[in-house]
């Protein structure tokens, strides 16, 4: 089979198309017809070097959708349209960057959909990371208000979009006011332009402070999104757009306001079941639930769609499509 595999840290062209040895079935693990999968953070950072536990030479890919070639314990058909993601997928083992893919069984989600690959691709893993950063880590089911911070990358979006239909009004940033009807037409109710320190804005709009902060920019913005942020009230990081792993002379008793809470999510396939993802997917099949997802690119472009991954200028999830 085809796939992309990068024996050292560097840029997009560090992905090497190779041929390589289709992976064997096995108990325990399916195997995957690969047809489309998206592009997530985690692979560029390790793409840069940024994933020490990470060995090389690998093929990345966190997620995929496809059908199955062969799943040896039974309880999935040959044919079956399926996802998987994560549980090590591209990062401990080999993943989506191939034609096919060889993943755990309990990774392995079955679909029922007429959803094209390309829209399909988009949809695991961001379904997924935003579900469990909004049930697992803010408890919305609680809240009235919420805050996407880096609203206009994928999560973001698709977050807006899941905390929309359970009733949260919600605030968006972006660091570009060109994008503010965009994020209203997206589900918006404010909309503030960021520049690093947003907290006075943010009360001025909830004099006592929102109720959720989901924190997709990072450590470079954490400290004012718990400002940010009423008593009682929760902030989750789970992404780091701003590239900043850490926070440097971080003090707990000054930099985290009393009653606030501070928690992140990087779950697992297993904080979402199959029964809701396909709700999720059915829903945006209906035309119920509006995601917005980005460029598609064939699978020889995938160097092409890391270099735009690359100038943070996708404005959606990137797909491969494999042919």
């Amino acid at each position: 089979m085809r796939a992309y595999v990068i024996s050292e840290a560097g840029g997009p062209d560090k992905l090497e198309l190779r041929d390589v040895e289709r992976p064997t079935p096995r108990p325990g693990w399916v195997l995957i017809r690969n047809r489309a999968f998206g592009l997530n953070r985690s692979e560029w950072f390790t793409r840069r070097g940024d994933s020490p536990s990470v060995p090389f030479p690998r093929i990345l890919g966190i997620e995929c959708v496809g059908d199955v070639v062969d799943a040896p314990d039974g309880g999935l058909q040959s044919g079956e349209t399926v996802a998987a993601m994560m549980g090590g997928m591209g990062r401990q083992f080999d993943g989506s960057y191939a034609e096919y893919v060889l993943v755990p069984k309990e990774n392995v989600f079955p679909l029922s959909t007429n959803l094209d690959w390309g829209v399909l691709g988009a949809l695991p893993e961001m379904l997924q990371t935003v579900h469990g950063s909004l049930h697992t880590g803010l408890e919305i089911d609680r809240a009235k208000s919420l805050l996407v911070r880096g609203a206009t990358s994928s999560i973001g979006f698709t977050a807006m979009a899941l905390a929309k239909s359970a009733g949260l009004e919600i605030t968006a940033t972006t660091r570009n006011p060109d994008k503010s009807d965009n994020l209203v037409a997206a589900g918006a109710t404010h909309v503030v332009v960021d520049d690093g320190t947003i907290a006075e804005t943010v009360r001025s709009i909830y004099p006592d402070g929102i109720d959720r902060v989901l924190e997709l920019v990072g450590t470079t913005t954490l400290l004012d999104s718990l400002r940010a942020t009423r008593r009682g009230g929760i902030v989750c990081m789970t992404g780091i757009l701003g590239g900043q792993w850490t926070l440097s002379d971080f003090h707990p008793m000054g930099d985290v306001p009393t009653g606030v809470k501070l928690t992140s999510y990087s779950g697992e396939a297993s904080d979402i079941t199959a029964d809701q993802l396909q709700r999720y997917v059915s829903l945006v099949e209906s035309g119920a639930l509006k995601l917005k997802t980005g460029p598609r690119f064939g699978f020889e472009q995938l160097q092409q769609a890391h270099e735009l991954m690359d100038s943070n200028l996708a404005n959606g999830k990137i797909v491969i499509e494999v042919a």
